[in-house]
């Protein structure tokens, strides 16, 4: 069953008859705010999920990061690449998941200027369990049935290659 309209209209069509009217053709503007906009619904409802868990989405996905690492640790400098988010924010959530004592910082055996972040037992129990919570509401996406779930990642998959985010999968 559908979430209940927070808007009596979509927003993004109207911005994009707007956009028609004053600017030119809005198929791009209006794919581009689509993304963002459901992006921050995605956000909101993960969150929500996450909460009694005392994480934010963002936590969470440093979490299952290092869970899913081979040796259960990374360098900060590689959760903040592979998550895409400034160095900055990777030490904050870092801070934040070490107060709670979830995750810890080791010196790297191999480099000693390097930080390594891994999870405590504490962190992988909430991982687990909010990987659990994450799974029973289908990452939020449960407005498309599972074949366009396919379609929309590809779509999704070729935009984030055409934007420079991993080469491009060979043609087959």
């Amino acid at each position: 069953m559908p979430a209940e309209p927070k808007l009596p209209f979509d927003p993004v069509e109207r911005a994009g008859e707007l956009w028609e009217r004053h600017i030119g053709d809005a198929t791009a503007m209006r794919l581009a705010t689509s993304i963002m906009r459901v992006q921050q619904l995605l956000l909101t409802e993960l969150d929500a999920t996450l909460r009694p868990f005392g994480i934010t989405f963002a936590r969470y996905e440093v979490l299952r990061l290092l869970a899913f690492s081979r040796s259960g640790a990374l360098p900060m400098s590689k959760i903040g690449e592979r998550l895409m988010v400034h160095p900055t924010s990777v030490t904050n959530a870092i801070d934040r998941l070490e107060a709670r004592g979830l995750v810890r910082r080791d010196p790297d055996p191999a480099d000693r200027r390097r930080i390594l972040a891994s999870l405590t037992e504490d962190g992988q129990d909430v991982c687990e369990r909010a990987t659990k919570a994450l799974t029973e509401i289908d990452f939020a996406v449960t407005g498309l049935a599972a074949e366009q779930q396919d379609h929309a990642y590809d779509l999704m998959r070729r935009l984030r290659a055409s934007a420079g985010d991993f080469p491009p999968p060979a043609e087959g």
